[in-house]
């Protein structure tokens, strides 16, 4: 009965949230059609994705910790939007940006296979290497451009202001579509990597091939990891709050809860991507919000933690 009220409430305060996200402040259709609409998609299926491979790398690496940008592909994404836009492709950014998290992800999981062997100690050490990397790259394409740096820090602050040609929308609709098919895909692998928090020899005597489960899980999370920055920049915390906040409301079932946590995802950042536009009398980036509101759930979560 409290989970059914909990749920209610959540409902009617999305309802709410929606209308006034598309609604404050203007009274034209085709503002709110041409650009809230495609906005509150945009966020919806950002923080969609960064909450749900959140919570399904905290449970493949055991760690707390662990989210979507974890393994460096935030940075090869953006640097492949940057480097588009300092070129002055700006309708080609998403394409440079998906392309950029296609490359980072062929290096990462070359190196964590480096030596014959792979483990999840070499997967994440492998993501920073690459991350570092990439983000030094960034800071040199940032020295050499600084008549845009406007536009880039758009990049690494996150920005959900894009702006879609009518060609522009029809691809973010498939992509969205094709998106959401690959998250349902990712909640259906919930159980199997649960199972490997036990260990690989549990895993494997349960008949899972973890090796096989492994590979299937990281293309999958870079691709759509790859997806949110090409489109909207780097947002962090979404991916390590909602599915701390999530872990702390709801108990038990994985898959459950992985759904519910990229549904969570997707208000907040919905919420902070309203808060970013009102809140001043210019827009902010919308990466600051979540960080505002990231850092302070993290203390609370570290004074709490026995």
């Amino acid at each position: 009965m409290n989970k059914k009220f909990l749920i209610l409430l959540i409902l009617i305060f999305v309802i709410i949230l929606v209308y006034f996200y598309l609604n404050f402040g203007t009274s034209s259709k085709h503002i709110i059609l041409s650009v809230r609409l495609p906005r509150i998609l945009l966020a919806f299926l950002t923080g969609f994705i960064l909450a749900g491979v959140g919570f399904s790398f905290q449970i493949m690496l055991n760690n707390p910790l662990a989210e979507p940008y974890i393994l460096g592909i935030s940075s090869g994404a953006a640097l492949g939007s940057i480097l588009a836009g300092v070129m002055g492709l700006y309708l080609f950014m998403p394409v440079f940006g998906f392309a950029g998290a296609i490359l980072t992800m062929i290096l990462v999981w070359f190196l964590s296979h480096l030596g014959g062997f792979f483990n999840n100690t070499k997967l994440l050490l492998s993501g920073i290497i690459v991350g570092m990397f990439f983000s030094a790259f960034i800071s040199l394409v940032m020295y050499f451009n600084q008549q845009d740096i406007g536009n880039i820090i758009n990049v690494l602050m996150g920005n959900l202001g894009h702006i879609f040609s009518n060609t522009e929308w029809k691809i973010f609709l498939g992509v969205f579509s094709i998106s959401i098919l690959l998250m349902l895909y990712l909640f259906s692998l919930s159980n199997q990597l649960t199972i490997l928090t036990t260990g690989d020899l549990v895993a494997t005597s349960l008949g899972i091939d973890i090796i096989k489960l492994r590979r299937k899980f990281f293309v999958i999370s870079s691709l759509l990891t790859g997806i949110t920055v090409a489109y909207a920049g780097i947002i962090g915390f979404v991916g390590l709050v909602v599915p701390h906040l999530i872990r702390m409301i709801l108990k038990g079932n994985k898959r459950f809860s992985m759904v519910f946590s990229a549904f969570g995802g997707a208000v907040l950042l919905i919420f902070c991507d309203f808060l970013a536009m009102h809140i001043a009398v210019i827009e902010l980036p919308v990466g600051v919000i979540t960080a505002f509101i990231g850092c302070p759930f993290f203390v609370f979560i570290m004074t709490k933690s026995k």
